[in-house]
């Protein structure tokens, strides 16, 4: 019965459990993404060394990179996959796709050690776990969207970043417990390969819990299932979705990289501050982004997508040059956490609005393909290229607020994407999602 407590406390566990279970591979996918980029400078060292530092830098964010840009590919494989076998099995595979890239980095020698293969076996983990990520991070978000309740779309698929969040926190207090304990010289012969052998060892809990996860009834109520020939013709189709999609991604790809993957080397190498104060900015930016995502689903739930995303685009858009030029005069820890949580507030509010908009666009039987795709776009042409790009722009105009541009660029798709898509008024699916 509709009013029988018992039965909405076990209907409330059961969606409380699906979506742990179904968030618990992009957990382990930030966990490494997040982790290669705060040890960027010692895994530069390790596998790329040439005795300039900013070359080591830029060669080891090149790798992030092209990992990057196998997303796509992952995206238009295992999204048609997905949407042709199901979410369920989809998601157990990219689970283990990822898991392998995360063993290859974590066990292999040095460039000292093996000479020339170590870059290439690091460059094939990256490669392993970007062409994975491609439709993680999509596949999770359509799980999420077709288990949600009417009205409340937003709110249900912020948490696949939300699960995110948590990982970047885990990985900040890991760090800084490692920092607290090795010098850092023990940090660069072997503690920073500590955290990756711990995501080594998560691997099979979450492979448990996650091969419970149950078939969304969205998909399994469908009569027919569309062949992969078919999927890949209709993304085709709807390539100005596609490309609109990934612009209204881009904001988020690049804040969100800029934030978490790289402050860290933002702090340390360009502001000069200790590793522990990058360490505890990447916390706190973690737990509001934890926040912001959520009130970001909900509140568009509430007033509309439209709505957040240009108000979060526009602001975003006028302040972060002024916020980063006030950070790089003289910086501080506090000015950095400032600035950092400001820029915390954009991502999380954004986003929160931003997956369930990508979600409700796309076509519904080639959501996972749809949506990776464009997802995948934005993350490996601009959010992953990042790091690359703020450290190039850096070097190259001798202004160290230079980044700011790449995040303006970012909000100006935002805006454009926004307004393209939502042109006609807002599209939000009204028809009841499916428990």
């Amino acid at each position: 019965m509709a009013g029988d407590p018992g039965a909405v406390e076990a209907t409330l566990k059961s969606r409380i459990g699906a979506i742990l279970r179904s968030t618990s591979g992009n957990f382990l996918e930030m966990f490494d993404f997040f982790l290669f980029g705060f040890y960027a400078t010692y895994i530069a060292r390790a596998f790329f060394p040439s005795g300039n530092e900013t070359t080591e830098l830029l060669l080891t964010f090149g790798t992030f990179w092209l990992g990057a840009l196998m997303r796509p590919l992952g995206a238009i494989v295992l999204g048609a996959y997905i949407d042709r076998i199901g979410r369920r099995k989809g998601l157990i595979i990219t689970l283990a796709i990822m898991a392998s890239g995360t063993v290859l980095i974590a066990f292999c020698p040095s460039y000292d050690t093996i000479g020339i293969a170590a870059p290439l076996i690091v460059l094939a983990g990256r490669l392993l776990q970007g062409f994975s990520a491609g439709v993680e991070i999509g596949g999770v978000s359509i799980y999420l969207f077709e288990i949600a309740t009417p009205g409340r779309r937003g709110f249900y698929t912020s948490f696949q970043s939300a699960s995110q969040q948590v990982a970047i926190m885990f990985a900040a207090l890991i760090g800084y417990g490692l920092n607290a304990f090795l010098t850092k010289q023990q940090l660069g012969d072997f503690g920073w390969r500590i955290p990756f052998f711990i995501g080594c060892l998560i691997v099979p809990f979450i492979f448990f819990i996650r091969r419970s996860l149950q078939e969304t009834q969205e998909f399994a109520k469908r009569t027919r299932h569309p062949s992969t020939r078919e999927i890949l013709t209709t993304v085709a189709a709807n390539w100005r979705i596609v490309l609109l999609g990934m612009m209204l991604t881009t904001m988020t790809t690049v804040t969100f990289y800029m934030i978490t993957v790289y402050t860290p080397t933002f702090g340390k190498n360009v502001l000069k501050l200790t590793e522990t104060d990058s360490l505890i900015v990447t916390l706190f930016v973690a737990i509001t982004n934890f926040v912001w995502l959520p009130v970001g689903g909900a509140l568009s739930d509430a007033i509309g997508r439209k709505p957040v995303l240009l108000t979060i685009s526009t602001l975003s858009l006028l302040t972060t040059y002024p916020a980063l030029h006030w950070l790089v005069a003289d910086p501080t820890f506090g000015k950095m956490l400032a600035v950092e949580l400001w820029f915390s507030f954009f991502f999380g509010v954004y986003n929160g609005a931003m997956v369930v908009s990508l979600s409700e666009v796309v076509p519904a039987h080639v959501r996972a393909s749809g949506f990776s795709l464009a997802y995948s776009l934005a993350t490996a042409l601009f959010g992953t290229a990042t790091p690359m790009v703020s450290t190039y722009l850096i070097q190259t105009t001798g202004d160290r607020a230079a980044p700011s541009y790449w995040l303006m660029a970012a909000a100006a798709c935002g805006i454009v994407a926004t307004l393209a898509l939502f042109r006609s008024g807002p599209r939000v699916e009204r028809a009841p999602a499916h428990a």
